[in-house]
C-alpha cells in the first residue's frame, strides 16, 4: 500500500475558496490520503465545509494560532507518513501527490519537497518553480520563475534552496527530528525560518516539476493590507535574527535599518500607498523593542497581544499567542468532527 499522505489546510475567514480547494482534492488519483482542515477561529461558523465534504477532518480552534499554529495543530491529529501542508486558497491537480511522494521515497535526506506552483489567474503563468535562499545580508531571494510563462525550461526538478509554503511535502520522521513550525511569526516567514531549521538538520529541499498546483495568490489576507505589510516587515528582520549571528547579523541589521527601510517608504509615498507607511513603520519598531528578542529563541512562549493592540492594527486580526514547541500535549483547546 502507499504511504498515507495528510493534507493539512488552514481556514480563516475564507470558507468559499477552502470548498473549491476541497473540491479539487476529489480528483487525486493518489489511493492512500487524508484531510485536515484546521478552522483559525473564523467569524463564520466552518460547518458548511463539513456538510458538504464529511470525509473532511474539520479541526475548529477557539483563537487564531497564526498560519504556523494551526497547521502544527493538524499535525497534532495526523496521522501520515507524509504532511501536504496546502494553502486554503489553492487548486491541485489530480497526479500532483505521486511525484512528491516518488521523491521522498526515493531519497531519505530530501527534508521538504515542492510542486510548479501556476498562478490561478493563468494557467501557464508560473509562480514557484524552484527557490533561491534568501541572502543572509540583504534577505533577498524567493521564488524562480515567478510571473514567467511555463514553456518547460524548469522541467527539470531537483535540490533547490527553498520550498513554498503554499504547497510542501514533508516527512513525518523530519517533523520529530527538526520540529513543528515555528508560531513565533504568526504570519509569514514561518516556512522560510522551518526550512533553514530543515536544512541545518543536515536535510535537503526539492522542487518537483512533474507536480502542479495553482495557488490564488493572498484571497485570504489581501495583497496590499496593512496586515500583510505589518507582518512581512516585522517577520523580515525576526527571521535575520534568528537564523544569522555574528558580522553577518550586524550587516543584515544595517541593511535593513538604513537602506531597505528607507526606500520602502519612500516606494509607498511615491506609489500613492500612503496608509501602508503606518503599519511598515510598526513593523521597523516592533523590531526594536527588547521584548521581541525573545522571539530569537526556537519554541519560545511569547504573547505580544499589548504591543500589536498598541499597534492600531488590532481591529485587523485575532491577536497572536505563541505556543511552545512540538509537543502533542497541552495544546489549545480544539473541536475535531
Amino acid at each position: 500500500m502507499k504511504p498515507l499522505v495528510s493534507i493539512i489546510s488552514v481556514n480563516y475567514n475564507g470558507v468559499a475558496v477552502t470548498l473549491e480547494m476541497l473540491k479539487s482534492l476529489e480528483d487525486l488519483t493518489y489511493p492512500n490520503v487524508e484531510v485536515i482542515v484546521v478552522d483559525n477561529n473564523s467569524d463564520t461558523p466552518p460547518a458548511i465545509i463539513k456538510e458538504k465534504y464529511p470525509w473532511v477532518n474539520l479541526v475548529v480552534t477557539d483563537k487564531n494560532l497564526g498560519f504556523a499554529g494551526a497547521n502544527n495543530l493538524g499535525m497534532n491529529v495526523a496521522r501520515g507518513k507524509y504532511y501536504f501542508f496546502l494553502n486554503n486558497d489553492t487548486e491541485v491537480t489530480a497526479g500532483c501527490l505521486e511525484p512528491m511522494v516518488e521523491a521522498l521515497e526515493r531519497d531519505a535526506k530530501v527534508g521538504a519537497v515542492s510542486p510548479k506552483i501556476y498562478y490561478h489567474e493563468g494557467e501557464q503563468l508560473l509562480q514557484y518553480a524552484g527557490g533561491k535562499a534568501l541572502h543572509p545580508v540583504t534577505g533577498w531571494g524567493g521564488s524562480i520563475g515567478t510571473r514567467e510563462l511555463d514553456k518547460g525550461q524548469y522541467d527539470t526538478g531537483g535540490i533547490t534552496g527553498l520550498t513554498h509554503g503554499a504547497a510542501m511535502m514533508v516527512p513525518a520522521n523530519v517533523v520529530d527530528k527538526v520540529g513543528q513550525m515555528p508560531e513565533q511569526f504568526f504570519l509569514y516567514y514561518e516556512e522560510l525560518d522551518w526550512c533553514e531549521s530543515i536544512k541545518r538538520a543536515g536535510y535537503s529541499l526539492a522542487y518537483e516539476p512533474r507536480s502542479h498546483i495553482y495557488h490564488k495568490e493572498s484571497v485570504t489576507v489581501g495583497r496590499k493590507s496593512p496586515l500583510r505589510i505589518f507582518y512581512m516587515t516585522r517577520n523580515r528582520m525576526m527571521y535575520m535574527r534568528r537564523n544569522h549571528r555574528g558580522l553577518t547579523r550586524i550587516l543584515g541589521a544595517g541593511y535593513y535599518f538604513l537602506i531597505s527601510a528607507p526606500f520602502n517608504v519612500l516606494r509607498l509615498i511615491a506609489t500613492k500607498q500612503s496608509d501602508l507607511v503606518g503599519p511598515f513603520l510598526k513593523g521597523v519598531v516592533w523590531n526594536l523593542k527588547p521584548k521581541s528578542r525573545k522571539l530569537d529563541v526556537k519554541n519560545t512562549v511569547f504573547q505580544d497581544k499589548q504591543f500589536f493592540l498598541q499597534s492600531g492594527l488590532g481591529e485587523l486580526e485575532a491577536q497572536p499567542v505563541m505556543l511552545k514547541g512540538p509537543s502533542k500535549s497541552k495544546r489549545e483547546k480544539v473541536k475535531v468532527s
